[in-house]
């Protein structure tokens, strides 16, 4: 997109300039005689590149604001219009009057504009009625920013496969850069799991499910990749997707909604409730005499009473209680037949 943009820019630039040569050669007398090409290709190239620059002043400027301005500055005119010939400065003479009628142009074309950005679709409904300057889709608005460890992590492409997101995924290019890096990397551990990133976050561009791009946004001043996350999440009014605790309590204090996807796994555990069979694996001794250790799919802990008979065994077990720790979920749980 942006390397299109540029393209662009410079076919313009040098239309401009060709516009400037040809126009001095036609009219010589507006730039002199003397040099009148290459002082006219000049000034075209300064006028396509004062456009340029007014153009890069103009890129938050969205359509809908653009269209709002407009509106506000038509408005204003109208207003100071018909103060003008209200007859209030009929008696003032002519080099007054002109200084008043640039006043009250600039004034109400002033205070129209800025009334018209702050306002939102319904203001502008009442104004003209059965117009309403509709929103884009909900869809568009919708940006899921995905940081570097839940790309890596993996079970984001699964919730894609399986339809529990809906937007557009934004890659920024700083996070992209950071699993290159990672993937580089001298240590082992940080290739492998750089490697693992760019191959899920392939995995996530070939699905089809949503649509995914990439933004090349960056912030230079920002030393940390989360904080050049955060700022980008607060100016594209996007979502964050991570698998960390703390960047999740950052965001919460910047008012920036992120979706923790080991806080998500924590809520859809099953509710065991006492009573309830299991069929488990005795992988370890417990603290208790004749105590065995299990484990479910989800990692959670269940301690078997009279099972260490059984270690390296499965067994079938019922629930007895169900305790809540700072560190998770225990479950005890009786024996009640080995196979």
């Amino acid at each position: 997109m942006i390397r299109s943009l540029w393209i662009v820019r410079i076919f313009f630039l040098v239309l401009c300039c060709l516009t400037g040569y040809a126009l001095s050669q036609l009219r010589p007398d507006l730039v002199g005689p003397a040099y009148s090409g290459p002082l006219g290709a000049f000034i075209g190239f300064g006028f396509g590149g004062l456009l340029i620059a007014i153009d890069e002043m103009l890129k938050g400027f969205s359509l809908r604001a653009f269209s709002a301005t407009t509106f506000g500055l038509l408005l204003g005119i109208v207003v100071a219009q018909l103060v003008d010939h209200s007859g209030l400065f009929d008696r003032v003479d002519d080099d007054t009057r002109w200084l008043v009628r640039l006043a009250l142009f600039l004034g109400f074309s002033y205070i129209g504009m800025v009334l018209a950005m702050r306002s939102n679709k319904e203001d502008f409904s009442l104004i003209i009625p059965y117009v309403r300057f509709s929103r884009r889709s909900d869809k568009a608005d919708n940006l899921l920013l995905l940081d570097t460890s839940v790309i890596i992590d993996g079970r984001i492409v699964d919730l894609i496969k399986a339809n529990f997101l809906e937007g557009i995924i934004v890659t920024p290019g700083f996070v992209l850069k950071e699993l290159q890096r990672l993937a580089d990397s001298a240590e082992e551990g940080k290739r492998t799991r750089g490697r693992r990133g760019l191959e899920m976050l392939g995995r996530i561009q070939s699905n089809g499910q949503l649509e995914v791009k990439l933004h090349e946004g960056d912030f230079p001043e920002e030393p940390e990749v989360d904080a050049k996350l955060l700022r980008l999440a607060r100016n594209l009014n996007a979502r964050v997707i991570t698998n960390d605790a703390n960047l999740g309590k950052v965001a919460a204090l910047q008012n920036i909604t992120c979706l923790n996807l080991h806080e998500l796994a924590r809520y859809l555990k099953p509710v065991l409730l006492p009573g309830d069979p299991l069929t488990l694996k005795i992988v370890r001794e417990g603290k208790d005499k004749d105590q065995g250790v299990a484990y479910l799919s989800d990692g959670t802990m269940v301690v078997v009473n009279q099972g260490l008979a059984h270690l390296g065994r499965q067994v079938e077990a019922v629930v007895q209680s169900v305790i809540q720790t700072g560190a998770g979920i225990i479950v005890f749980a009786n024996l009640r037949s080995s196979s």
